[in-house]
């Protein structure tokens, strides 16, 4: 069993004081260190999920910065984070990490759907909210993540939707995603893979829903 070591953190926490070109070249070889175990957590993690589910790609984020359109110009960033998509047109959904002292997190779901896909999930909710709710008041799911990010979102109803509408908590979203949060202590802790495990198969209900509404129409029709 892989374990996050306390380095990693202390390499970040110093990153954060240190967020320059010249710091990270005089300390690559700490970087280099860090970014090998944190590697071989990234593939045990897949090859569990693997086990449950079909990864198709392992991405794991650059540790620089695209600064061009933004105002903050340091070049690194002070987390280190990974995803795991799921393999195949028929499967929907990935699973995310995020590795930041004081920050660490595992979200899992739809982050800005394409328009077809926000308003297929729109009318689903419409139609027929009773199976998502089902599945985000199931008890341990509410108790990992209490329901979806309430952050991306419009204000009152989207174009061609009623306000009124009984599911109109669910339609005014914009992002269907969950997250869990992990102290440093959590993140340390022998047990995080199997942790962070339990968390990732929770979603695995919610992702199986959302692959059967992305790839069927109103009608329930398979649509590729």
């Amino acid at each position: 069993m892989v374990t996050i070591s306390k380095s990693n953190f202390l390499f970040l926490k110093k990153l954060k004081n240190n967020n320059h070109r010249d710091w990270m070249q005089e300390n690559k070889k700490e970087y280099l260190a860090n970014e090998k175990i944190l590697k071989q957590f990234y593939a045990s993690i897949e090859s569990k999920l693997n086990i449950e589910d079909e990864i198709s790609k392992l991405k794991v984020f650059r540790i620089n910065r695209d600064v061009r359109f933004s105002k903050d110009k340091t070049p690194y960033n002070v987390h280190r984070s990974a995803s795991f998509s799921r393999a195949g047109a028929h499967r929907r959904g990935s699973y995310y990490l995020r590795l930041e002292p004081g920050k660490s997190a595992m979200a899992g779901g739809f982050f800005s759907p394409e328009s077809p896909d926000l308003l297929r999930i729109r009318r689903e909710f419409e139609m027929d909210a009773s199976e998502i709710r089902d599945i985000l008041n199931q008890e341990d799911f509410k108790k990992a993540f209490g329901g979806f990010n309430q952050e991306y979102k419009v204000k009152t109803a989207p174009r061609d939707f009623n306000k009124e509408d009984p599911n109109i908590d669910l339609i005014k979203l914009k992002s269907f995603f969950v997250v869990h949060n992990f102290t440093d202590a959590e993140v340390f802790a022998k047990d995080f893979e199997e942790n962070l495990m339990h968390h990732f198969l929770l979603l695995r209900p919610y992702f199986d829903y959302m692959s059967d509404v992305l790839t069927t129409d109103l009608n329930g029709e398979y649509l590729l």
